[in-house]
């Protein structure tokens, strides 16, 4: 059994395989009934907290196939669009309140708002026995991912993390191909994302601006102390600061690191060491960082290590320089598995529909994604760029975009959103959330042979909780699988953040060598607002 009571053959296959089918169909077991699971036949009523940006795709997802009946944002100019498209139905501006009126009324909801919140708005409809679907990175810091898994197991519902890349064709490709031996023997691996589009490197904070009308000031900040208004937090940049986001770990790495963490069965790490940083700054992340992370073996895999590259650049000293492939093009295109036989149409048709214009990052409560597609990141805006290192591009009405425009991708080094595995026998390439798979060199993928499936297939990220809250097999992102993954990805943000070599204590979450890091380790709450299950 791992830390988090997960059996092995549970955490090597995820929630990914299928179980088993009560003879009376999903939903048809009474226990489950009782805990408030529903016959497939039954549409769930589904809340929703935070409308705009991100949380404006899943209210657009889940009413597909399910009733939607409650909304609630805090930002009534960010969340315009959709809450005029269901402006029958009951809206709030405080969670709680939503969740005092209508908890009789729903039976699930969609959490798509910034990061700092995520745990105790999740918790809270946990503890009423609602099913939740979190937006990721899931939390800020560890110690909330360890107790939304202790909820979840509490309260027994059903969970999903909106890594939607665990449910696209290549992930689950780039898990069999490691497993099949193909690579051999995997004890390094290197993740990388693009610059942001959120400021990094501040040297101060910025100063007090007036409150909107549109937006309700003191529920955004919610369990954060308070602190003075300003635009460059809402409606995207607080990712960028350490008490509201996880910068571009909680942006994209998120998403690039998940085929490592599922393919190489990733629990805790032992220690974490920043290996380099570049503008360091008390109030947001850097410019950018390379972290280490040392893995222990786990069953029949040796120890690994795995190298967070944040915001690289072709041009950095340590920027990864694949072995051998200096002629090579590192990350695969998405979706490149058709020219295999693998078409993963249903994913595009989910791509496309993000971005038409809706799309937009963890939102909600003044959240969303600088880019226009919402799938931005891929390189930056290459706007003007004024002074004082703010850079102004499309990021949608009042929106400021920081950041610094991508650097071209130079053949045999890794930059981008993407991952490489370094077997013994080969190398094998990710692209952004999983979505495109392959072997280098090139040749070596030509005559490639996929290998036997072994992991059951998604209907849909967003279909694959729904099926979980009406009785159906765990989701691929169910917190048992989740926890473990945004456990890590928070300890990344704070050895970016404490220099030093840290030790990493996962029974005790705790780091056993050093106090400086242990303050991230759990937020300060404002008072009235400890989690407590």
């Amino acid at each position: 059994m791992s830390s988090f009571g997960v059996s092995r053959r549970h955490f090597f296959f995820g929630s990914l395989l299928a179980g088993a089918v009560p003879l009376g169909g999903y939903g048809s077991v009474k226990s489950l009934v009782a805990l408030g699971y529903k016959p497939y036949y039954n549409k769930l009523n589904v809340a929703v907290i935070g409308c705009g940006g991100r949380g404006a795709n899943l209210l657009q997802e889940a009413a597909e196939t399910e009733n939607i009946v409650a909304l609630c944002d805090v930002d009534l100019d960010r969340s315009s669009g959709p809450l005029k498209r269901y402006e029958k139905l009951p809206l709030y501006r405080d969670f709680r309140e939503l969740l005092d009126k209508e908890e009789k009324n729903i039976d699930a909801v969609t959490i798509a708002i910034p990061d700092f919140m995520h745990a105790p708005v999740g918790l809270a409809f946990m503890q009423r026995g609602k099913h939740v679907y979190i937006e990721k990175p899931l939390t800020r810091t560890p110690w909330e991912a360890r107790l939304l898994l202790q909820a979840a197991e509490k309260y027994k519902v059903a969970t999903q993390m909106g890594n939607q890349g665990f449910s696209h064709e290549a992930h689950r490709v780039a898990a069999e191909i490691l497993w099949s031996g193909e690579i051999g023997e995997v004890t390094e691996v290197h993740v990388s994302t693009t610059p942001g589009t959120h400021p990094t490197g501040l040297k101060e904070l910025p100063p007090e601006e007036s409150v909107p009308d549109t937006l309700n000031w003191d529920a955004w900040l919610g369990a954060m102390p308070m602190r003075a208004f300003s635009s460059t937090y809402v409606p995207y940049n607080w990712r960028g600061f350490y008490d509201f986001g996880t910068g571009q770990i909680g942006n994209w790495a998120t998403h690039t690191a998940g085929p490592a963490h599922h393919a190489l069965q990733l629990g805790a790490p032992t220690t974490l060491e920043r290996v380099s940083v570049d503008g360091e700054s008390n109030f947001t992340f850097p410019n950018r960082a390379t972290v280490r992370l040392d893995f222990p073996a786990r069953g029949g895999m040796p120890p690994v290590q795995l190298y967070y590259h944040d915001s690289a650049r072709s041009t950095d000293p340590d920027a990864f320089r694949v072995p051998g492939m200096e002629a090579e093009t590192i990350l695969p295109p998405m979706d490149n598995l058709a020219e295999k036989g693998r078409p993963t149409g249903r994913w595009l048709n989910e791509i496309a529909r993000s971005a038409s214009g809706q799309s937009g990052s963890p939102a909600g409560t003044g959240g969303g994604r600088g880019g226009p597609g919402g799938f931005g990141g891929q390189g930056g805006f290459g706007g003007p760029r004024p002074a004082g290192g703010q850079r102004m591009g499309p990021g949608g009405p009042g929106v400021r975009v920081f950041g610094e425009p991508g650097t071209p991708t130079q053949p045999g080094i890794l930059t981008g959103n993407g991952s490489v595995f370094v077997g013994t026998k080969g190398i094998m390439a990710t692209s952004n959330r999983g979505e495109g798979v392959w072997l280098l060199p090139s040749a070596r993928w030509k005559e490639y042979k996929l290998p036997q499936q072994l992991l059951t297939r998604s209907p849909g990220h967003m279909a694959d909780w729904i099926r979980a809250c009406k009785g159906g097999e765990a989701s691929c992102s169910d917190f048992r699988i989740a926890v473990p993954y945004a456990e890590w990805l928070a300890l990344t943000a704070i050895a970016m953040r404490v220099g030093g070599k840290l030790q990493w204590d996962a029974a005790s979450v705790r780091f056993t060598n050093s106090d400086d890091a242990n303050k991230y380790v759990k937020p300060r709450f404002r008072e009235g607002w400890d989690l407590k299950l």
